[in-house]
């Protein structure tokens, strides 16, 4: 099984981390892929942590999950308006045998973008439900789930929704038992410290176009 996570500059760094972590305590083995243009390439997360890449998009024909991360917004328009298409070229070459299309945060724009959300349900960002909605072919979910699964996709919230999205993508490709033990592991079993509330918005603020 080869799962991939093309990255980018400006990618949110929980939502390449969050999937690596919980799936590689599914399977420490997994090939699980951090992918962009060039091998070994340093990509700087928003925030400004370093990671290097370790596959090129050349060297990962074929993927078995394809997992979109949310980034910085200008970096998302520069992928989704820019004229090196390239990394949408390879969300819907790579999308067409992969057993699950997923995103996290942002990274539903990419694949909407992509045409890959077309006709499905999704969700995203609370901040970008409405820049979502902006593609009439999506079918966007109310209120804010932390991920939603409809047909082969799954699409996550905003950034640690990717921890829940993650031991979620783990039961879909085990069971639930397997889900469990990774839940134990990581000793995920969230309690804030904080209360707040989702405020929601009533307009896309960025220009993707």
């Amino acid at each position: 099984m080869i799962i991939g996570v093309p990255v980018y500059q400006g990618v949110d760094l929980l939502d390449v981390t969050a999937p690596f972590e919980v799936l590689k305590w599914m399977d420490p083995k997994l090939d699980l892929r951090l992918i962009s243009g060039k091998a070994g390439e340093t990509i700087v997360a928003r925030g400004g942590f370093k990671f290097l890449s370790s596959h090129s998009f050349d060297e990962t024909p074929a993927l078995d999950v394809l997992w979109t991360p949310g980034g910085d917004p200008d970096a998302l328009k520069l992928i989704m308006s820019g004229k090196d298409q390239t990394y949408i070229k390879f969300l819907i070459s790579r999308s067409e045998n992969a057993k699950w299309v997923c995103s996290v945060c942002e990274g539903a724009l990419l694949l909407a973008k992509a045409g890959l959300l077309d006709d499905f349900e999704a969700t995203t960002h609370w901040y970008f439900i409405p820049c979502l909605k902006q593609f009439p072919k999506v079918k966007v979910c109310e209120g804010y789930p932390r991920f939603v699964v409809n047909g082969n996709r799954l699409t996550g919230g905003g950034i640690s929704s990717g921890l829940d999205e993650s031991l979620k993508l783990v039961e879909l490709l085990t069971d639930y038992k397997t889900a469990q033990g990774v839940q134990r592991n990581i000793q995920y079993y969230p309690d804030p410290p904080v209360a707040s509330t989702i405020p929601g918005a009533d307009k896309c603020n960025f220009d993707f176009s």
